[in-house]
């Protein structure tokens, strides 16, 4: 490897390098402390299952409009405006947060909360604005392999976060004590970025326009942004779907504006469809799969198995170098490796039995969705450096929209249908008696009614099991199986997508890093 390859372009590079590492750490720590506070929450103001739900939202919302924002102008203002702005965020989001008290009512409470989540989200968004564009801009030759080194730190945060859940949260330490551990990480990462020099992107030095930037996102691009944006007014905000679609077409009309109409490339809307495909089978099965596995085997279980999983994604992802040239894989290559890896390991979990069987099909899981999300940000940063920070800002906020949007509440949807449709088959007048009373609806699927979740919960939880609650219970773990059969279809489009990618790359004579050669007027 040369020298430029191993050290980056510019003499701090490792430092920034590293500062960025932090900065996704104190996000990871911070992600998955809120995890296991959620129950405190609920506990201490009261909160159902449904408004903890729009809480927990806020964590993705937020950080999609941190990296969209942050990506179209971080090349126009530089990556140290964006970094101090995110290190006033996260330190904001801390004290909106421990505002809320029990001796407050409950939706002054509720909104502390809401509130502290999204801007922390939004400096987490911010963040990898900054973070995904900059490690790509220090080391053009090898991004597969650092952008991967800076994202081993979101499952190091997710361990440590569970870490302080277990250790502190299960000996009664404060919600707001364990929740601010994440400042630690904030500190050191803002320490580490202060008084740095930050380069440009290569479009950003080449004097290249937002305008210019856009052009090879374009409309194609800009469509499956927008379309996700639409979901978002209906499902969250809860526009009616006319309103929605109006302002989803409007925001469309703006960037086809700034585009000055460029229909895009077809291939840079392609892995933007890929990479909502990617957040979620990759984040939308991270938020379910503890409360799966843990169903299956034991809550405890699934908490260690969720642990084991993050270290062994953490431990990965410093490996894609090494598999990539050992294997003698390209980017794409190496994504179609892990998606079919991925459909078998889904396919695999969902029949495990025994605690050391379900290690065994996890770590298949874990070796197929540790470098989508990072690989898939060095193929754009490779592909098309001419859209500077934005097409990676735009894919990080498509991939967490999908993730808020479709796979946490799609794989939900499918554990209600599953363990609906497996009740009502082998007990009617049970299901008729555990039945919940709203209806569980997703995209164009039928609309189910589910289980209520208070009786379901009851029969899980009872030591001594009647007939009837075992049978409540199985159909609960059947429904779980499905469910995580039913995930395994997202890799396996995946698979297919990439498979084609291969073919096209290797009808233009190989898969190959694109450098901006000349300044277009």
């Amino acid at each position: 490897m040369s020298n430029a390859s191993e050290n980056g372009i510019a003499p701090n590079a490792k430092r920034l390098l590293w500062a960025g590492f932090l900065a996704i750490l104190a996000a990871g720590i911070g992600f998955g402390v809120r995890g296991g506070i959620l129950a405190n929450w609920g506990e201490d103001f009261g909160f159902n299952a449904s408004q903890l739900g729009i809480i927990g939202g806020a964590g993705f919302t937020g950080f999609c409009f941190g990296i969209i924002i942050g990506g179209v102008v971080v090349d126009k203002i530089g990556y140290g405006k964006l970094v101090f702005a995110a290190f006033l965020f996260h330190v904001l989001s801390a004290f909106i947060t421990f505002a809320a008290s029990k001796r407050q009512a409950q939706d002054v409470a509720f909104k502390f909360l809401y509130w502290g989540t999204f801007v922390f989200a939004l400096a987490n968004g911010t963040l990898e604005a900054v973070a995904n564009p900059l490690v790509a801009t220090l080391f053009p030759k090898n991004r597969t392999h650092y952008l991967n080194i800076l994202h081993a730190s979101w499952p190091a945060g997710l361990v440590v976060g569970g870490l302080i859940g277990w250790t502190l949260g299960e000996n009664g330490v404060s919600w707001k004590v364990q929740l601010g551990l994440f400042l630690i990480p904030t500190v050191l990462y803002g320490v580490a970025f202060m008084g740095q020099k930050f380069p440009k992107s290569e479009a950003a030095a080449k004097g290249l326009k937002v305008g210019e930037m856009l052009s090879e996102v374009g409309i194609l691009g800009s469509a499956v942004a927008v379309y996700l944006l639409v979901l978002f007014f209906k499902n969250d905000i809860g526009l009616p779907s006319a309103a929605a679609w109006v302002i989803g077409l409007v925001l469309l009309g703006v960037a086809g504006y700034l585009t000055k109409f460029s229909v895009g490339s077809v291939l840079l809307a392609v892995l933007f469809v890929t990479h909502a495909l990617v957040g979620a089978v990759e984040l939308g099965t991270d938020g379910w799969i503890q409360n799966i596995t843990g169903n299956i085997l034991t809550p405890a279980q699934g908490k260690i198995l969720f642990v084991f999983t993050s270290l062994l994604m953490f431990s990965l992802r410093f490996c894609a170098h090494w598999i990539e040239h050992t294997l003698k894989l390209s980017p794409v290559g190496l994504l179609l490796v892990c998606a079919l890896l991925a459909v078998l390991g889904l396919n695999l979990v969902s029949g495990i039995t025994t605690f050391a069987g379900a290690m065994v099909c996890l770590a298949v899981y874990a070796l197929g969705k540790t470098f989508f999300w990072p690989t898939m940000l060095a193929v754009v940063g490779d592909r098309f450096p001419r859209t500077g920070a934005i097409a990676m800002s735009i894919m990080g906020g498509i991939g967490m929209m999908s993730a808020g949007l479709l796979g946490g509440p799609g794989l939900g949807y499918a554990k209600d249908r599953f363990t609906a449709e497996h009740l009502e088959t082998t007990n009617g007048a049970l299901y008729q008696e555990y039945k919940g009373e709203s209806t569980s609806k997703f995209l164009v699927f039928k609309e189910v009614q589910g289980l209520d979740g208070t009786k379901l919960a009851s029969a899980q939880k009872a030591t001594e099991r009647t007939a009837d609650q075992q049978a409540v219970a199985d159909a609960s773990i059947v429904g779980d199986r499905k469910t995580l059969k039913a995930d395994s279809f997202i890799p396996l489009t995946m698979a297919g997508i990439y498979l084609l990618l291969l073919l096209y790359f290797k009808g233009i004579g190989g898969y190959k890093t694109v450098a901006i050669e000349a300044h277009k007027d």
